[in-house]
C-alpha cells in the first residue's frame, strides 16, 4: 500500500531537526532544472506566477537564489517535519513512535511541484512552488506537464514490491491530477470526508485536510493494508457510510455534535 498526501504551504524550519536517520528525494535533478528556471524571476513576476504577496515573493526568490546541492545540513529539515498545514496537524508525526515513521517512510509518499515525490524522512529546503502552477518549461506550459510520467513511473516501481498494491489517495484534486491514473500499477481508493452543516453533509475543506492527515495516521498505526482496513477509521468523530459510499470511493460522514466534541 501506498498513501498519497500533498505537502504544506506553512512550513517549520525553525525547530532542530528530530532525527539523523534522514533520506535523500529521489527526483533531485528534476528539482534543479525547476529551480534554475525559476531563478530567472524577479520578484514581481514571480508573485503574479504564483499568486503570492509582494514579500512572499521576496522571500521565494531569495530561497531559489540560495539553492545548493547537497543541502546544507542546517537549513535542511525531514519533510514530514517541516510541513505543517492542516493535513500535518491531522497526522501529527511528532507524537508518531519510531517505528511507526518507519512505516511511514516505506509507505507514505508526499506529492510535491518542486520536489516530484518525496518519502517522510526526505530533506527538503524551505520551497513554495503549488503542483497548479502555470511554470513554462521546455516540457510544457505547467508543472504537470514537467513531470509527465515521472511521479507516475516512480509510484509505479515502488508498488512493484507489494503483493496486492494499493494506492490510498490522500492528497488534493490539485496535487493528486499529476499521477496518472490510468497508467498506475494498482487500484486507487479515494477516501471522502462530509460534515453536517444545516442539516446537510458537506466536504468543508479544513476539516477534510485534517481527516486526511488522521487516515493516514490510521494506516500507519494500524499497518493497514487493504481497503477494507479503511473502513475502520474512526478519529475526530467521522464514521464510515456504506450507503454514501460507492467502489473506490468510501465516504466518512461526521454529525455536527461530533465535530464538537472532537473541537
Amino acid at each position: 500500500m501506498l498513501i498519497l498526501l500533498s505537502p504544506a504551504k506553512t512550513l517549520d524550519f525553525e525547530t532542530p531537526a528530530r532525527t539523523k536517520k534522514v533520506s535523500e528525494p529521489g527526483m533531485l535533478q528534476e528539482s534543479q532544472k525547476l529551480v534554475t528556471k525559476l531563478r530567472s524571476y524577479k520578484p514581481k513576476k514571480l508573485s503574479e506566477l504564483m499568486s503570492i504577496s509582494d514579500n512572499l515573493a521576496q522571500l521565494n526568490v531569495q530561497r531559489f537564489q540560495e539553492w545548493q546541492m547537497p543541502f546544507p545540513e542546517e537549513q535542511a529539515r525531514p519533510c514530514i517535519q517541516a510541513f505543517r498545514g492542516d493535513v500535518y496537524v491531522g497526522l501529527d508525526a511528532d507524537t508518531l513512535k519510531l517505528k511507526d515513521v518507519q512505516h511511514a517512510q516505506k509507505h507514505i509518499r508526499i506529492l510535491s511541484g518542486l520536489y516530484g515525490v518525496l518519502k517522510p524522512l526526505d530533506n527538503i529546503l524551505a520551497y513554495r512552488l503549488e503542483m497548479g502552477t502555470s511554470l513554462k518549461t521546455r516540457r510544457g506550459k505547467n508543472l504537470y506537464e514537467f513531470w509527465g510520467s515521472r511521479v507516475t513511473d516512480s509510484l509505479n516501481s515502488e508498488l512493484e514490491q507489494f503483493s496486492q498494491p494499493l494506492v490510498i489517495n490522500l492528497a488534493s484534486n490539485e496535487y493528486s491530477k499529476v499521477v496518472q491514473q490510468k497508467n498506475l500499477l494498482a487500484p486507487t481508493v479515494t477516501p471522502v470526508f462530509k460534515d453536517e452543516k444545516n442539516g446537510q453533509y458537506k466536504v468543508i475543506s479544513f476539516f477534510a485536510k485534517k481527516a486526511r492527515g488522521a487516515m493516514a495516521r490510521h494506516l500507519v498505526e494500524k499497518r493497514s493494508y487493504t481497503s477494507d482496513d479503511i473502513m475502520s477509521f474512526d478519529s475526530m468523530g467521522y464514521r464510515f457510510s456504506e450507503h454514501d459510499s460507492s467502489e473506490g470511493q468510501p465516504v466518512f460522514l461526521r454529525t455536527a455534535e461530533a465535530a464538537q466534541q472532537h473541537a
